[in-house]
C-alpha cells in the first residue's frame, strides 16, 4: 500500500473533488497539450505527401495551412458556443445525443474513442521521433521508448487531474516560449536577409520531383495537415473540470490554445518554404523531424536547439494527457447511459475514472506495439475520428439553436440566429474536409476505421442489450417470497481437517442442522489409490474423534463425512455430481457450499499456495443452478499470533 501512495498519492475524499477542479494555467496544459503539440506533426504530416513534388512541394504548404487555419478559426467560434450552451461538457457525444438521437450520440462516441486512442499513439510515437532525432543511436529502441513513456503518462493520470495540470504545466509553457521564440527569431532572420535567410545548419537536400502536381495529391497533404486540428474539441468535452466560473474559464482555455496553434502554425509552414525545408522518412536511420531540421537551420545545433527540441519531445509525449482528460469522462457518460460496462463511471482512488483510463493505455499500448511505434504509419488513421465528431458535434449544435429560435420563452432567443450560423459553417466545413480526409487516406488507412467504428457501435447496442435484459428480469420487485424458507444444506468441501476446514465446519453448524462435509478421494501421482484410501481413513478416524465427539457432547446434529472418489484426479467433477443429488434429494431446500479458503497477507505469498478455492468458487458459480450459493470462509494468515487466535 505504501508503495501504491508514492506512485499513485494518498486516496482522496468525495469532499475533496472541489479541489481539483483547475484555471486557465492548469486547462491549458490539460486540455491544450493535443492540439499545442499538433503543430510539430501537423505541418510535417503535409510535407511528407508533397515530398514526391520536390522542391515544388514546398510552395503549395503555404496555401495548404492557410485553409487549415480558416477551418481552426471556424472550428474555435464554433466550440466557444457549445460551451456556452453546454456548461456542464458539451462534448460530441452530449450534443449529437441530445440534438440529433441515440444512434448519432454513439456514433459520435465511438469516432471521439478511436481520435483519442489515437492521439495517444501519434503523440508518443511523435515525441519518440523527436528524442531519435536529437539522438539518432536510440532508432533501434523506438517501440520500448514509446511504451516507456506511455506507463509515465499513465501513472501521472491516475494521480489525479489537478496534479497532472501542474506537472505539465512547465514543459507545456517551455515549448510555448522556446519554440515561439525561434520561430519569431527566424522570421526576423528571413525579412533581414530579403526573403533568403542563411542556415545555420544546411538543411538535407530535397530529392528530386517523381511526381508531377495534382488536385488528388494535394487533398491528400491537406487531410495529413488537418491532424493539426485534433484536441481543438477537448475543452468542450472536459469543461467540467474547471473551477467557477466555469465557462469563463473553458472559453479563456480554449481561446489561448487555439492563438497559440494559429501562431505556431502558421510560423512553421513560413518559414519552411523560406528556409527549404521538407519532410524525411521517419522509418530509415538519420531521420529528423520537420521541427528538428527547422532548428537546425534557425539556431544550429547548440544550446537552444536542445532545450526547444527537448521541449517539443515533452509536449508531443504529455499530448497523450488530452485523451486521458477526455477518454474517461466520455467512457463514463456513455456508461451512465448503460452503452459501456458501468465500472467505467466508477470514480477512482484519486478522483479520476481509474478503469478509462487504464482502458486507454491497454488500447494504446496495442496500437503502438502493431504499428512499431511509427508516426507515419499511424497518421492515416488518424484525423477521420475527429473530424466525424467535429462535424456530428457541429450539427447537433445546429439543431440546439434551431430549436431555442422556435422556443418562445427561451433566453436564447436572440442570439440563436447568429449562433446557428456560425455552428452550421462549422457542420459544412467540417462535413467537406472529412470527405476529403475519408477519399485521400482511404487506401492508406482510413479504411480501417471505417470497419472500426461499427465494430463499436455494436459493442455499445450489446452491451445496452444486455443490461436491459438484466434490469428486465430482476427489476420488478414482489413480496417477500417466504415459502420453502427452511435454513440450507451446508456443504463444506475438505482437503484436510485443520484449522482453516475446522472454521468452515463451526459456520455450517451455525448455518444449518444439515451439515455434509465432503472429502474428494485422489489417486497418487502413480495413478495409485493406496495412498488416496490411506488419507481417506485417516480423515475418518480424524473426524470420528475431534468432530463426532464435540458435537454429540455440546448436542448439535452431527455433521456427515462424505467420501468422493476422483479417478480423473479433479476435485470439481464429483462435487457438481454430487450437488446435483443433492438437489434430486431436497428439491424445496437451498444448499450452501462453505469454502474454506487460506488468504495470505503478504502479496508474494500469494504466489505460494495452489489456490483451489478459487477455482472451486469459479466451477460453481458457473453452474447456474440458483439453488447452490457459494459462502466463503477465509483463514487469514498472520505471524506472532497462537494457533486459532482471533478466527
Amino acid at each position: 500500500m505504501n508503495l501504491i501512495n508514492k506512485l499513485f498519492g494518498q486516496p482522496l475524499t468525495s469532499s475533496e473533488e472541489e479541489g481539483q477542479k483547475i484555471g486557465v494555467f492548469s486547462g491549458v496544459p490539460s486540455l491544450g497539450l493535443d492540439g499545442l503539440s499538433s503543430a510539430a506533426y501537423g505541418p510535417e504530416a503535409a510535407l511528407t505527401i508533397l515530398l514526391p513534388l520536390g522542391v515544388l512541394g514546398l510552395s503549395y504548404i503555404g496555401p495548404i495551412t492557410l485553409i487549415i487555419l480558416a477551418l481552426l478559426t471556424i472550428l474555435y467560434f464554433s466550440y466557444r458556443q457549445t460551451i456556452t450552451a453546454y456548461p456542464n461538457g458539451g462534448g460530441s457525444y452530449t450534443v449529437a445525443h441530445e440534438n440529433l438521437g441515440i444512434q448519432w450520440g454513439l456514433l459520435a462516441a465511438a469516432a471521439l474513442m478511436l481520435d483519442y486512442t489515437l492521439t495517444v499513439a501519434v503523440g508518443i510515437s511523435a515525441g519518440v521521433g523527436a528524442l531519435i532525432s536529437a539522438v539518432p543511436g536510440l532508432h533501434r529502441h523506438t517501440l520500448m521508448l514509446c511504451l516507456a513513456f506511455l506507463a509515465l503518462i499513465t501513472i501521472v493520470n491516475l494521480r489525479g487531474a489537478r496534479e497532472a495540470g501542474a506537472i505539465f504545466a512547465l514543459p507545456t509553457y517551455l515549448f510555448v516560449l522556446s519554440l515561439g521564440g525561434v520561430l519569431v527569431y527566424g522570421l526576423f532572420q528571413v525579412l533581414g536577409h530579403g526573403g533568403h535567410p542563411h542556415p545555420v545548419l544546411m538543411p538535407p537536400a530535397i530529392p528530386k520531383a517523381v511526381e508531377g502536381v495534382s488536385l488528388w495529391l494535394l487533398l491528400r497533404a491537406f487531410a495529413s495537415g488537418c491532424t493539426a486540428m485534433t484536441g481543438v474539441e477537448a475543452v468542450s468535452n472536459g469543461v467540467t473540470i474547471f473551477a467557477d466560473p466555469v465557462v469563463k474559464n473553458a472559453q479563456r482555455t480554449l481561446t489561448v490554445i487555439v492563438a497559440i496553434l494559429l501562431v505556431l502554425l502558421a510560423g512553421i509552414a513560413y518559414l519552411c518554404h523560406a528556409y527549404g525545408i521538407a519532410a524525411m522518412d521517419e522509418s530509415k536511420p538519420g531521420y529528423q523531424s520537420v521541427i528538428s531540421l527547422l532548428l537546425n537551420a534557425i539556431v544550429g545545433r547548440g544550446g537552444i536547439y536542445y532545450v526547444t527540441l527537448g521541449s517539443v519531445l515533452a509536449v508531443l509525449v504529455l499530448s497523450a494527457n488530452t485523451s486521458y482528460a477526455g477518454f474517461p469522462r466520455l467512457c463514463r457518460l456513455v456508461a451512465l447511459d448503460s452503452y459501456l460496462p458501468h465500472v467505467f463511471a466508477l470514480l477512482g482512488r484519486r478522483l479520476v475514472y481509474t478503469v478509462g483510463i487504464l482502458f486507454l493505455t491497454g488500447l494504446c499500448a496495442i496500437l503502438l506495439i502493431a504499428f512499431k511505434g511509427i508516426t507515419d504509419k499511424l497518421i492515416p488513421l488518424y484525423a477521420v475520428g475527429a473530424f466525424l465528431a467535429f462535424t456530428l458535434s457541429q450539427t447537433g449544435m445546429v439543431m440546439h439553436w434551431r430549436r431555442q429560435a422556435q422556443e418562445k420563452n427561451s433566453k436564447n432567443k436572440a442570439g440563436a440566429g447568429g449562433a446557428l450560423l456560425i455552428n452550421g459553417l462549422g457542420a459544412v466545413c467540417t462535413a467537406l474536409a472529412l470527405g476529403v480526409i475519408l477519399v485521400a487516406k482511404f487506401t492508406a488507412g482510413a479504411w480501417i476505421t471505417i470497419i472500426i467504428l461499427p465494430i463499436l457501435m455494436a459493442v455499445f447496442y450489446g452491451v445496452k442489450r444486455h443490461y436491459d435484459a438484466v434490469t428486465k428480469q430482476i427489476g420488478s420487485p414482489k413480496p417477500l417470497d417466504l415459502i420453502h424458507n427452511d435454513p440450507p444444506i451446508a456443504v463444506v468441501p475438505l482437503g484436510k481437517w485443520d484449522m482453516v476446514s475446522e472454521r468452515a465446519l463451526r459456520f455450517g453448524i451455525r448455518l444449518s442442522p444439515e451439515v455434509y462435509a465432503v472429502y474428494v478421494k485422489l489417486p497418487d501421482v502413480n495413478g495409485k489409490d493406496e495412498e488416496g484410501e490411506k488419507k481417506a481413513q485417516d480423515l475418518q478416524a480424524q473426524w470420528a474423534e475431534q468432530v463426532e465427539k464435540p458435537a454429540q457432547a455440546a448436542g448439535v446434529p452431527v455433521p456427515h463425512l462424505e467420501i468422493l472418489s476422483s479417478p480423473y484426479r479433479k476435485l470439481t467433477g464429483p462435487l457438481s455430481q454430487y450437488l446435483r443429488q443433492l438437489r434430486l434429494q431436497y428439491p424445496d431446500r437451498m444448499i450452501a457450499v462453505i469454502i474454506p479458503e487460506l488468504i495470505e497477507t503478504r502479496w508474494w505469498e500469494w504466489l505460494l499456495h495452489n489456490h483451489r478455492a478459487t477455482a472451486l468458487k469459479a466451477n460453481l458459480l458457473l453452474l447456474g443452478d440458483p439453488s447452490i450459493v457459494v459462502i466463503n470462509v477465509p483463514w487469514y494468515v498472520e505471524y506472532g499470533k497462537p494457533a486459532g487466535a482471533g478466527q
